[in-house]
């Protein structure tokens, strides 16, 4: 059954004035932009005409990658580097990640950290080393890496994520969590999270990687396909922002098939969000949701991968 959770209240009056008093109408634009149906050039003029000040209302929902990272590159906690690997059946046979563990000797839990739309940005990187703290190896593979990798902008990392072969691309995610787990560092424990794609893909992973993976956490992602659900077999932790029905909406049935599958699961829905709630770099962030959930995510992956 899906929680509605009481969220922590630290943060709120930063979250107002970081949030402007968007008008509902510009967050739905914004929505429409990051699924890619507009570039920023109508989402910015469409804003503009649809209520007084919307086009600063516009701006501030723009992402600012500075305010994203809460761990330092070089936090003495964390190791942290580039690498690439193969990953025969994807977009070009070989991909390139974001590998970041604990200072120390190993082995570790390992978790698999899936990217938005848009490639692998630095709050997904931080996402990562947030992970690496809590004392799981973390890789963040880069999707676009056959096309040269994250642009340096989400305006076009958006463009060449939806040009690749989306298959391909799921069988490079699957590639890179398979990759983590054979790790000498890994202890074999694979978690899996991910973020609006990366959550649709979090899903699909745990029906297609089945007992290879133990416990998963997306985040308001499309559902796994039903028909795939019996697969599934890791733990399952659901987080879903309210005010996002394009996700909501596939929820009664997701719920219907992992109840007849026998999946365990908890699902939580948390009050006042936006899809997008944790991501800290743009105004739909909520601090207390965003913790709230983070901490139930990293509960969840010390339970069953230390």
């Amino acid at each position: 059954m899906m929680n509605r959770s009481k969220l922590i209240t630290t943060g709120d009056k930063q979250m107002q004035i970081n949030q402007i008093e968007i008008d509902q109408k510009v967050y739905d634009l914004y929505d429409e932009y990051c699924h890619g149906t507009m570039d920023k050039r109508e989402f910015l003029i469409r804003s503009s005409t649809l209520v007084a000040g919307g086009l600063l209302m516009a701006q501030a929902l723009l992402p600012r990658y500075v305010q994203a990272q809460t761990i330092s590159f070089t936090d003495p906690r964390i190791k942290a580097k580039y690498i690439t690997y193969p990953s025969p059946g994807g977009s070009s046979g070989q991909m390139r990640g974001y590998l970041v563990q604990p200072s120390g000797n190993g082995p570790f839990p390992v978790v698999l950290i899936i990217h938005e739309n848009r490639g692998l940005n630095p709050y997904i990187e931080d996402v990562a080393r947030r992970a690496a703290v809590e004392g799981f190896m973390a890789l963040a593979p880069d999707g676009l890496f056959p096309l040269g990798g994250y642009p340096g902008n989400d305006d076009e990392g958006r463009l060449l994520q939806a040009s690749l072969d989306q298959q391909k691309l799921r069988t490079d995610m699957l590639n890179s969590a398979r990759y983590l787990k054979s790790l000498p560092l890994s202890n074999a424990k694979l978690g899996i999270t991910g973020f609006c794609w990366g959550g649709s893909t979090t899903n699909y992973l745990a029906a297609e990687m089945g007992a290879e993976v133990l416990a998963c956490a997306p985040y308001y992602g499309a559902a796994a396909a039903t028909a795939s659900v019996p697969k599934i077999k890791a733990q399952m932790l659901i987080n879903y922002a309210e005010k996002d029905d394009n996700m909501n909406l596939m929820w009664p049935a997701y719920e219907t098939a992992l109840k007849e599958a026998r999946v365990d699961y908890q699902a939580f829905v948390y009050p006042d969000t936006l899809h997008g709630f944790h991501n800290n770099s743009t105004p739909r962030y909520n601090p207390g949701a965003a913790q709230l959930s983070w901490d139930r995510t990293i509960a969840l992956f010390r339970k069953y991968l230390a």
